[in-house]
């Protein structure tokens, strides 16, 4: 099965929380804070893998967390790291935020790349010790590992897109030209997933050439296999548009070619401005008597629209040499294969200020998902702790806002359970 295009949850490991601990040792009195910090979260990384041409993998599980990280330790132990996780993807798979469809990476090397970065652990007591406050029974909670949704979209790199309607022999070709050994036979839609073959044109060099299956008029629109295949054909520097001219099928070869050349225009105007070589297959099988009338209007379409034309036969391998190296000659002059410029950069997506006040008759409610986190190691019913918190809400610019709220001396506060009384 085919699968080129999946959406994809991903989690980072959360950070470990910060240890509160307080040495202890015969003979040793007052031995101070030692409470060691959380482990960091694990990150989650991509990398591609050769080889592959799908992301069936990713049909059925499409949700992965990396490890949290560990709790501090007393005795100024650290926790232990989460540990990270590897997706593998094709080669070619483009990354997009699945909320606004823009790029985040193109994955056309084998660099890897970080989608999310595991959260920093929390620190223990041992950092909050001053000469004033010896003994802090609060730590630092670990911050939380990212997470987004994103789509794995698979745009396969080739440089050259062989493109025409089923059963005109663009696998056949294929196969003629290259290494590549796909499955063969005479109907429709035999082939159901795109094909790559390195066609060597000697002295070491050579080119990537890949057939684009399933294109019948509406496939911009999504009729038959061309839109969920359409896409493949981005990265192409050049198309050669194979066509069946034995009228087997009764079709006129040029309206076929006009067919094909709307369905890309309106897919993109990007395809149908890539350049073009003709290659007007199963000479072979055509009828004498209508053999100098085909090639005399082919050869005026393809002088029209400047394309270089060829009659071949992929099933007799006829011409298809000469193709093979009209091939290499335009491949020559034309720029490298596109690359995604990255459109979206999650590292510098700021988190929305999540802050939440609201006032429930003489009471103002505060509520946001790091005031919560925060939270959780504090210790209330100490007095240095308190003083730690509310330093933090008056430097985060929280009593601002509760006053900018309208909070006034003597009004109650509640955040999570905790409440007190403002006082001027």
């Amino acid at each position: 099965m085919f699968i080129d295009r999946v959406k994809v949850s991903i989690k980072a490991g959360d950070g470990g929380d910060g240890a509160v601990a307080f040495h202890r040792e015969k003979y040793v009195t007052h031995g101070g804070p030692d409470g060691g910090d959380g482990g960091r979260g694990g990150d989650v990384i991509i990398m591609t893998e050769t080889g592959e041409n799908t992301l069936l993998k990713y049909q059925y599980r499409r949700k992965f967390v990396a490890d949290n990280g560990a709790k501090g330790l007393p005795g100024k132990m650290n926790g232990k790291a989460g540990k990270n996780i590897t997706l593998l993807v094709p080669v070619g798979t483009v990354i997009k935020d699945a909320e606004t469809g823009l790029v985040i990476r193109d994955m056309s090397d084998d660099t890897p790349f970080v989608i999310c970065r595991g959260g920093r652990g929390g620190w223990g007591n041992k950092h909050f010790a001053t000469p004033t406050r010896q003994a802090p029974r609060f730590a630092k909670p670990g911050l939380v590992g990212q997470h987004r949704e994103v789509l794995f979209e698979l745009k396969m790199i080739a440089d050259v897109g062989l493109i025409g309607l089923p059963n005109v022999g663009k696998f056949s070709l294929l196969s003629v030209i290259s290494a590549a050994r796909p499955k063969i036979d005479n109907y429709h839609f035999t082939t159901l997933y795109p094909g790559l073959g390195v066609v060597d044109t000697g002295e070491g060099s050579g080119f990537i050439a890949a057939d684009i299956p399933g294109l019948i008029e509406g496939a911009s629109e999504g009729a038959g296999l061309g839109h969920q295949f359409l896409r493949h054909i981005d990265r192409c520097r050049l198309l050669v548009h194979v066509v069946d001219i034995s009228y087997a099928e009764g079709r006129d070869p040029i309206e076929d070619i006009k067919l094909i050349n709307s369905e890309l225009g309106k897919y993109s105007e990007n395809l149908i401005g890539k350049p073009q070589i003709i290659a007007a297959n199963k000479i072979d099988e055509l009828d004498p008597e209508l053999a100098d009338e085909t090639k005399s209007r082919l050869a005026e379409y393809a002088q029209t629209n400047d394309c270089p034309i060829f009659y071949i036969s992929a099933y007799t391998g006829e011409n298809t040499e000469k193709v093979v190296n009209k091939c290499r000659e335009m491949l020559s002059k034309l720029p490298p294969i596109s690359t995604y410029h990255p459109e979206f950069n999650p590292d510098l997506v700021k988190a929305t200020d999540d802050l939440i006040i609201r006032n429930d008759g003489d009471v103002y409610v505060v509520e946001a998902d790091w005031l919560y986190q925060l939270m959780r190691p504090i210790n209330f019913d100490d007095h240095e702790s308190l003083m730690y918190f509310h330093r933090i809400l008056r430097d985060k610019g929280v009593l601002d806002k509760l006053r900018e709220a309208g909070m006034q001396d003597g009004d109650a506060v509640s955040i999570y359970g905790f409440e007190f009384e403002n006082v001027e």
